[in-house]
């Protein structure tokens, strides 16, 4: 049965509200095709909580839409380029909810979900003020050694994308070499999109599998500006473009440009 609809058909599916996590790893094989088409939605989704192991370029433009609540995430930035500069000022300004995260409180509390537990042990936050800054985080004695760990509250996605290289119409998808952690988000969630570079009619070896994905949507050079390893490098013309309009307070006329000129052809 092929699972392949349209991006519009794909943004569709995140409702307000939602903890909308997105796949890729900080400026590589992130889903921008589809955070542009949501942006295009008549009514776009708020009140969202957007979960990401780091966010990016695409996150920038949900928190400067307005879209995003709450962020966890345990970076949020440009690399090189410097600070996501929507996300900054959300944040300076107190206007969006910043959860305090590290690898370690998103790998455990994925972990947790996939286990289907409450929450997952760990010692990564022992000894540290976040335990103080995260009240929900509990600490717990192992029943065994007596040893005083940290107990990771379980992280439940509402909607996952990721964008691949290549898929099939069941749903198997090639991420290429550096996953990140797809596969888990994958898992965790109980509806999962996948944008893909290209649809073929059949694939050998998969990163993801066919009975984890929801639905397929095609989205040719769907990660640009954000590269797509080995199909396309970064653009770093474009990041510098967001930022100086973001610099200049124009975001808006910036998502309006990019939207009505949509992705450019190689």
């Amino acid at each position: 049965m092929s699972k392949v609809i349209s991006l519009a058909e794909a943004a569709a599916l995140v409702e307000p509200g939602a903890t909308l996590a997105l796949g890729g790893m900080t400026l590589y094989r992130r889903p921008v095709a589809f955070v542009r088409t949501l942006l295009q939605r008549p009514t776009p989704p708020r009140g969202l909580t957007l979960l990401s192991f780091t966010c990016s370029y695409e996150a920038d433009l949900l928190v400067g839409a307005g879209l995003v609540a709450r962020v966890r995430t345990c970076y949020f930035g440009l690399e090189g380029f410097g600070l996501a500069p929507m996300f900054t000022q959300a944040g300076n300004l107190g206007a969006i909810e910043i959860v305090e995260e590290t690898e370690a409180s998103l790998a455990f509390g994925l972990r947790a979900t996939l286990a289907s537990v409450g929450f997952m042990p760990g010692r990564g936050w022992i000894g540290t003020d976040l335990l103080r800054l995260r009240p929900d985080v509990k600490t717990i004695h192992d029943p065994y050694s007596g040893e005083e760990l940290a107990a990771f509250p379980a992280l439940r996605p509402d909607v996952a994308v990721i964008h691949a290289l290549q898929a099939d119409p069941q749903g198997n998808a090639r991420l290429n070499r550096n996953p990140g952690i797809d596969s888990e988000l994958a898992l965790s969630a109980p509806t999962v999109i996948v944008t893909a570079e290209e649809i073929v009619p059949a694939l050998e070896t998969a990163d993801l599998v066919a009975p984890l994905v929801t639905v397929v949507a095609p989205a040719p050079r769907g990660a640009w500006p954000t590269s797509c390893h080995p199909l396309y490098p970064l653009d770093g013309h474009e990041i510098l473009d967001y930022l100086d309009a973001c610099g200049r307070q124009r975001f808006d006329d910036y998502v309006r440009a990019c939207l009505a000129a949509g992705t450019p052809a190689p």
